[in-house]
């Protein structure tokens, strides 16, 4: 039997960073909300974005593969789907309350959506109904029976090993998206797993890659978000 952790705030989306700023979405992994996604949103907030952290695993989160695989394979599409929808919401609204400061002089209404591995596939779903402004994903992609047009440019963060990172589907993925228009740019990082940016899976982490992935996404999300 898997070991699951309780998080905290289950259920609930964990917000940073300053109201009224452009907003990102950051979606967790199959393991779940795990504390590195703190780390991620507090860095994203200090360059300017409002971030919003939900939970798709209803308050469960786990360091074992073999609970992720159960976590992952127990998704509900409809309710994640809903839950990032609520939470592109509650980032364009700029707060739970929808009252920035007053000492805000403009206030973006652009979101985007960064997703890791599961939490990028589903981003990279909702994206197709137009309601966000850019996406990134991490290991993660559309496949051949997931028709759809992403209207919104796109930044693909990929792994050299799994099934996310070089070969077919990856490269299929992106001549879709270039067929139909979509701006695309995708990065490869040598030696890297799927999980190769989740910093609490310390084998599996790859520092200098993340550190170059973060740093690629976050000027994706100045360029596209900032006005």
């Amino acid at each position: 039997m898997p070991e699951f952790i309780d998080i905290p705030s289950p259920s609930w989306p964990l917000t940073f960073g300053t109201p009224g700023n452009p907003s990102v979405v950051v979606v967790h992994d199959s393991f779940g909300r795990l504390p590195y996604l703190e780390s991620y949103a507090t860095a994203l907030a200090s360059r300017d974005f409002y971030v919003v952290v939900p939970d798709l695993f209803n308050g469960l989160a786990t360091i074992e593969a073999e609970g992720a695989d159960e976590l992952r394979g127990g998704i509900d599409i409809g309710f994640a789907l809903a839950a990032l929808e609520d939470a592109v919401e509650l980032g364009r609204g700029h707060g739970f309350d929808g009252a920035p400061d007053a000492s805000i002089q403009s206030q973006s209404t652009k979101v985007g959506l960064l997703g890791f591995e599961v939490g990028g596939w589903l981003a990279l779903r909702l994206a197709q109904s137009g309601s966000v402004d850019a996406v990134i994903a991490y290991c993660a992609g559309l496949g051949d029976d997931e028709p759809g047009i992403v209207p919104c440019p796109v930044l693909l963060n990929y792994s050299e090993n799994g099934e996310w990172g070089v070969g077919h589907p990856a490269d299929s993925f992106v001549s879709r998206l270039k067929e139909m228009g979509t701006p695309v740019s995708r990065h490869t990082y040598v030696g890297t797993s799927s999980f190769f940016a989740n910093a609490t899976l310390l084998d599996r982490l790859d520092k200098n890659a993340a550190a170059l992935a973060f740093a690629r996404s976050t000027y994706f999300l100045q360029e596209q978000l900032e006005e």
